[in-house]
């Protein structure tokens, strides 16, 4: 693969791993950031440097290294490609009265 297709990966993987580390942390991610990878993920398929599937496959990775879990199983029916699925942890509930 030549070197320009490698840092295009590369540079997609930096972008999803910044995504899913906001998200991991409870940070919010805005949505220019999501945006430009889904884009990006569009652009990569259109010049044939890789396939839907291959990136669906690295995305999922991502998030497991970010999360430690794998994504649900039904993601790419809730998030089709070029989707990035934007799930987070979830917020810990207090109660607000003593009952």
């Amino acid at each position: 693969m030549p070197k320009n297709h490698e840092r295009a990966l590369q540079e997609l993987h930096s972008r999803w791993q910044n995504i899913f580390q906001r998200l991991a942390n409870g940070s919010e991610v805005p949505p220019g950031l999501r945006l430009r990878a889904e884009g990006f993920m569009e652009a990569v398929v259109a010049l044939e440097l890789a396939t839907e599937e291959s990136l669906q496959v690295e995305l999922e990775q991502r998030y497991l290294d970010a999360f430690g879990e794998s994504l649900p199983e039904d993601w790419r029916e809730l998030f089709p490609f070029p989707q990035v699925p934007g799930f987070g942890r979830r917020a810990p509930v207090y109660p607000s009265t003593s009952e």
